[in-house]
């Protein structure tokens, strides 16, 4: 209780500095809903039910991964996430759906429900406290610790057992980060799999392929889209190829834009904006909608996976560009990403001055694939047990 009270005050403390950055960040269009959400309350109110089952997420990945969980459970759950993208995501299930406030606010916003599954690496200290002491059994499902953060959770382990203390059940990736969570001092740990790789990947709509070539760069950060345009244009002097570019932050098209149009008149080559012409008409097409990416996969040859080019990013999911067979490039910076990596074949991973050999090695290669399969059975039945314990 004592550390609890003073990590509360310190969150208060915190809140109170950050104040004025808070309210510039609120118009940024990235965060021009989760901010006011989050850190004001804004059009956030607690939950309507009691005694239901809470899914934590972040973003856009994890809410996408619940859908078979959600699909067995098949009723009516509470969801909620961090970034804007994965709360879009939530919205198309059958729950209740709020961003998750700040820390501070969790004393007052959390109602009791039976069960609190958090994905990943999801660690809210007040939130796993709060929800516990509010009678909620906690599962940590899909639980990772990446490489370039095991360092610092060791060193904090202190802190992390207090947390990890109120876990029911850690449902782990892999080996490794079952080992890792023994160091920081958790019980009751069982390495599933990645539940990413029990996902429906589908494609919402059928577009027709052009005849030539299709290198997609999906899910691309700031400094990858210029590595990716200057291994184009070297590539098109020797190969009839269209390029698509679908970034992952909706914030960034306009800008994307601007970096392909430089490219597209320097070197005469045609472009569009996919939401004017829905098509593939030019030579390099800007995806600026959402919810595309797996509809450009399925009439692609090649993959840039963007979000491992950079170190700060850790790589994006492999598992929806190798389920449509595209050949996948990537870069060697894919740690958030590493246990979905070891089940996918065939991918190229390169630096970003290295993307033209890739794509130049690209057709001696087979298509990227993957193998393995993960039963969810057990956590379906473990979050029904949990559920209906009492009733």
């Amino acid at each position: 209780m004592p550390f609890t009270l003073i990590y509360y005050i310190l969150g208060v403390v915190l809140y109170i500095i950050a104040l004025p950055l808070l309210f510039v960040l609120t118009f940024k269009y990235k965060y021009k809903e989760s901010i006011p959400a989050r850190f004001f309350l804004f059009k956030n109110p607690r939950f309507n039910s009691n005694d239901k089952i809470w899914f934590h997420v972040c973003s856009l990945g994890e809410a996408r991964a619940l859908k078979p969980i959600l699909k067995e459970l098949d009723e009516e759950v509470c969801i909620t996430t961090i970034t804007h993208t994965g709360q879009e995501e939530a919205k198309k299930y059958r729950a209740e759906v709020r961003y998750l406030p700040y820390e501070i606010f969790l004393p007052f916003w959390i109602k009791k429900q039976k069960v609190l599954v958090v994905l990943e690496a999801e660690f809210w200290y007040l939130l796993f406290v709060i929800a516990f002491n509010k009678g909620a059994k906690i599962i940590l499902l899909n639980g990772r610790i990446s490489d370039k953060s095991v360092k610092s959770y060791l060193q904090f382990a202190w802190f992390y057992k207090k947390m990890l203390s109120r876990v029911e059940i850690i449902y782990a990736q892999s080996e490794v980060d079952k080992n890792r969570f023994l160091a920081l001092g958790a019980n009751n740990i069982e390495v599933i799999g990645n539940i990413k790789l029990a996902g429906e990947i589908t494609s919402t709509k059928e577009y027709t392929k052009p005849k030539c070539e299709v290198i997609v760069g999906g899910s691309t950060h700031p400094t990858e889209e210029e590595s990716i345009l200057e291994a184009f244009v070297e590539y098109r002097k020797t190969n009839e190829a269209k390029l698509i570019i679908v970034p992952r932050h909706p914030e960034r098209f306009d800008s994307v834009y601007k970096l392909m149009e430089e490219q597209a008149q320097k070197h005469g080559f045609s472009l569009e904006r996919f939401s004017e012409t829905q098509n593939f008409s030019s030579d390099m097409i800007l995806v600026d909608k959402m919810g595309e990416l797996n509809n450009i996969y399925a009439v692609s040859d090649i993959a840039i996976l963007g979000g491992a080019f950079r170190t700060d990013v850790g790589g994006h999911n492999p598992l929806e560009p190798a389920h449509f067979g595209c050949k996948i490039i990537t870069g060697k910076h894919f740690f958030h990403q590493k246990e979905l990596f070891k089940y996918v074949h065939h991918v190229q991973y390169v630096e970003s001055d290295e993307i033209l050999k890739a794509l130049q090695n690209a057709s001696e290669l087979p298509p990227s694939m993957v193998e393995e399969k993960i039963d969810l059975q057990k956590v379906i039945d473990k979050i029904k047990e949990i559920k209906n314990d009492g009733n």
